[in-house]
């Protein structure tokens, strides 16, 4: 009895393991694309791996990716097409880890307007948002119906996907995501429909991935930060309902009808195994950027995207 009180004096008396700390850097304000990140941050998944993470929400969309390459943070959140594009820059990144595991752009059209197929955009407008990978992705949709670039006419929208194609601006939009710009329409009271990227000629991928510095970083935080989310996916799937409270109790703005509608289309859309790395799927992406002339030559999976779990 004695030692079983002197030791649990000693462990009284021994300070607790300082937390390892993380910043994680998204792509966007938060939004129920980080469903798995903020349930593991709310439900104590990364305290329980030693980790303290900083989620920051960026101020310009394009700087995390910069900022991890620059050594300024340990992850940030981007997406499977960009990394291909930083790689082939230079950028010193790489894929690891999977947050969204389909793509969720799409060709986005209204359900009552005179698009029903895409052939039927043949001479009309189609709006976008940022030229390069949706661009490559429209001429893949487009061949694959019997149409180049040069049959449709192409609008700049900026970030107004839904309201170009309610207001009648454009007959269609790329890069709208099905989990959110069909919400809002519907919302308003316009039903769209979304022709799927990759059903239509385009390669499938991954929408949104986690990347770190491809020779600075910590693999045992990156792998701890994983199991982590991945306990959170799997509560997310167990508990949609108690799920999406646990989100929007963070903050007042995600407590709409859009956010609720968009994380229950979103909860089949995120990575069950996070860390998992389809070598294929990166390397069927390479090949279709060579195709369509967004890179010069074919890199290996190795060099941009890595299984940071793998012995």
């Amino acid at each position: 009895m004695r030692i079983l009180a002197l030791l649990a004096a000693l462990a009284i008396a021994m300070p607790a393991h300082a937390a390892d700390k993380m910043t994680l850097l998204l792509e966007w304000y938060v939004n129920p694309d980080h469903g798995p990140i903020i349930v593991a941050q709310e439900l104590g998944y990364f305290a329980d791996e030693g980790l303290e993470v900083e989620i920051v929400a960026p101020a310009d969309p394009s700087a995390p990716p910069k900022l991890v390459a620059a050594g300024k943070a340990d992850l940030a959140i981007s997406y499977q097409p960009q990394v291909h594009l930083q790689v082939h820059e230079g950028m010193p990144l790489k894929r690891v880890g999977t947050l969204i595991a389909s793509p969720l752009n799409c060709l986005m059209v209204r359900d009552e307007g005179p698009v029903k197929t895409i052939a039927d955009l043949k001479g009309r407008k189609v709006g976008y948002s940022v030229a390069g990978v949706e661009e490559a992705v429209l001429k893949a949709m487009l061949a694959k119906n019997g149409m180049s670039m040069d049959d449709v006419e192409m609008v700049n929208v900026n970030w107004s996907l839904a309201p170009s194609v309610m207001s009648g601006q454009v007959d269609a939009v790329i890069g709208a995501y099905r989990n959110v710009e069909l919400n809002q329409m519907a919302i308003e009271g316009v039903k769209g429909r979304c022709f799927f990227v990759e059903e239509e000629g385009a390669p499938s991928y991954d929408e949104l991935i986690y990347v770190a510095h491809a020779d600075t970083m910590d693999k045992d935080k990156i792998a701890r930060f994983l199991s982590a989310t991945e306990r959170a996916m799997q509560y997310i799937v167990n508990h949609p309902q108690k799920s999406f409270e646990i989100y929007s109790g963070t903050a007042k703005e995600l407590q709409d009808e859009l956010n609720k509608r968009a994380w229950f289309d979103t909860i089949s859309r995120f990575a069950l195994r996070p860390a998992a790395l389809d070598a294929g799927r990166y390397e069927r992406f390479e090949e279709f950027l060579l195709e369509y002339g967004l890179i010069k030559e074919k890199r290996p999976v190795a060099d941009f995207a890595i299984d940071v779990t793998a012995k």
